[in-house]
């Protein structure tokens, strides 16, 4: 077998050249079990790395888990990053990511959630897809008007169940959301150029799970993902920092020449613990689809038609008055915020099914 698919040699740069950013957000007062679950994870991820050091905790806001995250570090011997203000994962990312970057020897950067729910025993698997594309791909060096090239890799862990670990409602709008970004993928790929490479995303599902929590960037992709300079697209700090966070780094990252993988991860049945579960589901997954499609430079009438295309699928739309009123809700917030009149086809669907 040749030397690039080696297990050992894909153990080796897992333990020695892999580093992991946990963004860490803890709501005051309420930091148990949310402490537990981010001890637990720390502790994880530990077993997986020679140098505690490589895994970073990134505090979102010093009174949102702060003084957590510092014990944390003085008991594991992990990286400690702390930002004064709390604006959202991206935030916690970007900083964790900075601070991991300084050191050399790291090939790869994942990025995981605090909440228990990302499993560091399947981290192999994603640093195993990437090196993977990368053994393929790594001679190419002239790929497009991107710059893209052999070095550049995401791998997004793909939830088996939208549903189970998030609930239906979520489930719904996140399926929703991907489908329209992989639209707006598509169209910007015809109007640049540049195709669209979906060949190591093993696309058992319509859309990749951009929305998943659980990245691995190669080092030259995460440098140009979370040291460059932020890309809002006139969306407010909310839209891009916490409710597109995950949309902005896959996104990005795709922009900037990385060849996308996906593997399958575990999750619970059920979250342990979530924050992004307790935010508003329509206004979020709206800046999703906002901030990607404005960032992507998508005209206002595809968007509406795609919404259109992909809305009536939905099994949510089975929950009358309840499910059809938090998609329309998505559609509307959508079109405020390209001040788009509503000429919509809103609420058009097939006569059978």
């Amino acid at each position: 077998m040749p030397e690039p698919y080696s297990f050992y040699q894909t153990l080796n740069r897992l333990r020695h050249h892999t580093g992991v950013v946990i963004p860490v957000y803890l709501p005051q007062g309420a930091e148990s079990p949310d402490a537990m679950l981010l001890e637990e994870t720390v502790a994880a991820y530990c077993m997986q790395v020679a140098d505690p050091a490589v895994i970073c905790l990134s505090v979102d806001g010093e009174k949102h888990g702060g003084e957590v995250a510092s014990r944390l570090s003085a008991e594991y011997g992990v990286s400690l990053c702390t930002v004064p203000d709390n604006r959202g994962k991206l935030w916690g990312a970007i900083h964790g990511a900075r601070t991991l970057l300084n050191h050399p020897d790291l090939t790869y950067i994942a990025v995981v959630d605090q909440d228990g729910d990302h499993f560091a025993n399947e981290l192999l698997n994603f640093v195993r897809a990437a090196d993977h594309i990368r053994a393929q791909t790594g001679d190419d060096g002239d790929c497009g008007d991107r710059g893209d090239h052999g070095d550049r890799v995401m791998v997004l862990g793909r939830r088996i169940s939208l549903h189970r670990p998030m609930g239906f409602l979520r489930g719904e709008l996140e399926a929703l959301a991907n489908r329209v970004l992989l639209d707006a993928l598509h169209y910007h790929a015809a109007v640049t150029g540049v195709p669209l490479r979906l060949e190591y995303a093993t696309l058992l599902d319509e859309a990749p799970d951009f929305q998943s929590g659980y990245k691995l960037f190669s080092r030259e992709t995460a440098e140009a993902v979370f040291n460059a300079d932020a890309r809002q697209a006139g969306v407010p700090d909310s839209a891009y920092y916490r409710h597109a966070c995950e949309t902005v780094m896959s996104i990005e990252a795709l922009e900037n020449g990385a060849r996308l993988g996906v593997v399958n991860r575990s999750t619970f049945n059920e979250q342990p613990v979530t924050h992004f579960g307790k935010l508003n589901q329509a206004r979020a997954t709206a800046d999703m689809i906002i901030w990607g499609c404005k960032r992507l430079a998508v005209p206002y009438p595809f968007v509406a038609q795609w919404l259109a295309n992909h809305a009536p699928r939905l099994l949510l739309n089975t929950i009358v008055p309840q499910g059809k009123a938090e998609v329309e809700q998505v559609r509307q917030l959508v079109r405020e915020a390209f001040a788009a009149q509503n000429t919509d086809a809103a609420g058009l669907q097939p006569l059978f099914v």
